[in-house]
């Protein structure tokens, strides 16, 4: 995948088609079959083009690549390979990108997108079960044979060999390396194949003659609910989740054409919400416990469930419902602040939180006007960029922690 094929917006943005220029008719097509197929939730079709919404992440058809980042910034011309070092960190933070598998010196090194990131953790995955030696297990086949061999399979010998009578149909055990496992990672390589850009090619085509002489399987989500976890297969379990992004993110021909199509999106509402329980789950002050989307009955059937609850060690509640869009402190929505007045009373916290990320705006606080119970809810801002630096995530949670004790 080369430079010229790479197109990057940020999330809100607009994206047209011309035949003039990276993004053409043809890539429109198949973004709006993909769409259609996924209840239009990823962007909404406009005029010639796309408009983008919550959803960050990656779009590949065929050999253009579109890469969604997010923004909190108000600048006319942000620095897109800042706010992908951001995506990155958050996709890190909250375990979609394992740390110990691609280095933080990788991670701080400029990638074309972030579909590149988990292309190379695949292929250091399987790089590392290759020396390690691939594993061999028992899988059961089916085939007509010259002499009986393991079980005879009546209705397909009948089937078969009404003619043939000195032929059987039979199933029997065979222990090789010719099995799910590998079929899975097999299919994973060969998504790859047309994907991955030329420094990744000498290490994908190395691999790939290793899996050569297994079958080719077109793999769907039901192969990967046979998977076992197990003592032997323990190893592959990170492979196998790559392979299962991959695979089942990928969609062939959407427009009968040469537009194969590999998406990885993300919602940043809950990238944000995630972010921020983890980064305080992780970094929190002793005594204090941090739960994430606890829910309670509310009426009926239904219930309530706010992003984050803090505990402090005097069992007090403080409610956090994290909110990735850029307001104004003076000017949260009226239904924002009508919910955390629901979580104050239900959670019985006397202080509640809107926290938001911050681009210049100063935290506000205030009271709920109910019987006096003096309930309070604080429109808060954090940064997430520091002096063109990602943010620190401990000194992220201290500020967080430190919002709720000084009001």
């Amino acid at each position: 995948m080369s430079k010229k094929n790479f197109i990057q917006v940020f999330e809100y943005q607009k994206l047209k088609y011309d035949e003039n220029q990276d993004f053409k008719k043809h890539h429109f097509d198949a973004m709006v079959l993909f769409n259609e197929k996924n209840q239009n939730k990823y962007y909404t079709i406009v005029h010639k083009g796309v408009l983008f919404n919550s959803y960050v992440g990656v779009i590949q058809i065929g050999g253009l690549t579109i890469e969604i980042l997010p923004k909190a910034d108000n600048s006319n011309n942000p620095d897109k390979g800042t706010w992908q070092k951001v995506l990155l960190n958050m996709l890190k933070v909250c375990k979609h990108i394992q740390v110990d598998n691609v280095s933080e010196t990788n991670l701080n090194k400029k990638y074309n997108s972030i579909l590149e990131v988990y292309f190379e953790m695949y292929l250091n995955e399987l790089e590392s079960l290759i020396k390690k030696g691939l594993i061999k297990k028992y899988r059961r086949i089916q085939s007509n044979q010259n002499a009986l061999k393991g079980k005879l399979v009546f209705s397909q010998n009948i089937q078969k060999n009404l003619i043939h009578k000195e032929r059987f149909y039979c199933e029997h055990q065979l222990y090789d390396k010719d099995h799910l496992i590998h079929q899975i990672l097999y299919r994973g390589l060969l998504i790859l194949k047309d994907l991955v850009n030329n420094n990744l090619k000498d290490k994908l085509n190395r691999i790939l003659f290793e899996f050569q002489d297994y079958q080719q399987v077109m793999i769907n989500k039901n192969h990967f609910e046979k998977f076992v976890n197990d003592r032997k297969t323990q190893p592959y379990l990170r492979a196998i989740d790559i392979a299962k992004m991959i695979i089942l993110n990928y969609s062939p021909n959407l427009n009968s054409g040469n537009d194969n199509m590999l998406t990885l999106l993300f919602d940043m509402n809950k990238l944000w919400e995630e972010y921020i329980y983890r980064i305080l789950q992780k970094h929190k002050p002793t005594g204090y416990q941090v739960s994430f989307q606890n829910s309670d009955k509310f009426w009926e059937h239904k219930t309530i469930r706010p992003d984050i609850v803090i505990t402090n060690d005097q069992d007090e509640n403080f409610v956090i419902d994290t909110k990735w869009k850029i307001i104004n402190a003076n000017n949260p929505s009226d239904d924002d602040l009508k919910q955390m007045f629901t979580y104050n009373l239900h959670w019985e916290a006397n202080k509640s939180m809107l926290l938001y990320p911050r681009i210049n705006q100063i935290d506000k606080e205030g009271t709920f006007h109910y019987n006096q119970l003096e309930k309070k809810c604080k429109v808060g801002f954090v940064t997430v960029i520091e002096n063109g630096n990602i943010r620190i995530s401990k000194g992220l949670c201290e500020e967080i922690i430190l919002k709720f004790n000084n009001y």
